[in-house]
């Protein structure tokens, strides 16, 4: 990002707030979170859950300017129809006129800090259903760990259910992304066996008053097909952290992607840092996974 344009999206922050909301007004909706039946939404909401890291680049997020570059530049990619963020992101990205015609995903549920002793208690501290239709987005995404042994749970899931139900009732996706969780060592560790996965997305399929507006975003775990076919729910799979061999997370993300209610990609680190740091060719090689005839 050029100083310049660094410096008037600081000064616009500062001197004239409403134009965050004239930008979002102004944003060139997108006929419905899907493209051709097809999802593929870069995902950036990490930081705000104290996670500035991406593979083995400690920091790698903590310069806004270059994340947004990334964001922008992955956006711009053909196949990419959607972002998912917390405010300050999405503020941003209206502001750099970046979100015409993509869906748009508000982060809700950002408590939850990695590494606090209260991370299972994953309080909703970004967009509430409110601010996410008031603002025009498609939809809105909360993370939902089930610890069993953690009593904060209880409070996490119930929190879950009523979001679910408050987005429903405006007619907005509920992306519900589920793990089954457990400290180890301390820290809280998503369990990603196959039969966790699939625990975790028939507990998710269930919450709220409604199922009508739910997708499930789901890891990427052996036995894809037991896990997609755990629920009928539209779902989306989730990039996760950074890997090494990209080819190899690319092979499965592109198996996955055959299940039928399995809808697309919504990936944030392992295509905005990638081992080589070629973000358009790391986008254009996960939209070149989808199946033939879809919108990727």
């Amino acid at each position: 990002m050029r100083e310049e344009q660094l410096r008037e999206l600081v000064e616009t922050r500062a001197l004239r707030p409403g134009a965050i909301a004239e930008a979002a007004a102004a944003r060139r909706r997108p006929d419905g979170p899907l493209e051709d039946g097809r999802a593929f939404v870069i995902a950036a909401d990490h930081t705000a859950r104290n996670m500035i890291g991406a593979g083995e680049r400690p920091a790698a997020m903590a310069d806004r300017a270059d994340m947004l570059d990334r964001i922008v530049l992955a956006l711009s990619r053909p196949g990419v129809t959607g972002v998912l963020g917390t405010p300050d992101v999405i503020e941003d990205l209206l502001l750099l006129g970046a979100l015409d015609g993509k869906s748009v995903f508000g982060s809700m549920n950002r408590g939850g800090l990695s590494g606090a002793a209260w991370e299972i208690d994953d309080r909703f501290t970004a967009y509430d259903a409110a601010a996410i239709e008031a603002m025009g987005f498609e939809g809105g995404k909360m993370l939902t760990r089930i610890d069993l042994e953690d009593p904060a749970t209880a409070a996490t899931v119930e929190a879950c259910s009523r979001a679910v139900g408050d987005l429903a009732a405006r007619r907005l996706v509920a992306m519900v992304e589920p793990f089954m969780s457990r400290r180890l060592d301390g820290r809280v560790r998503n369990d990603l066996s196959t039969e966790a996965a699939i625990r975790a997305s028939v507990i998710a399929a269930s919450l709220g008053p409604t199922s009508a507006y739910t997708w499930l975003k789901v890891p990427v775990v052996e036995d894809m097909e037991r896990v997609a076919a755990a629920t009928t729910l539209p779902t989306v799979l989730l990039g996760g952290e950074v890997a090494r061999d990209q080819d190899a997370t690319f092979a499965r993300w592109g198996r996955a992607l055959a299940a039928p209610n399995v809808l697309g990609l919504v990936v944030g680190r392992s295509l905005l840092y990638p081992p080589d740091d070629d973000v358009a060719a790391a986008v254009d090689a996960a939209a070149g996974l989808f199946p033939s005839g879809t919108a990727a």
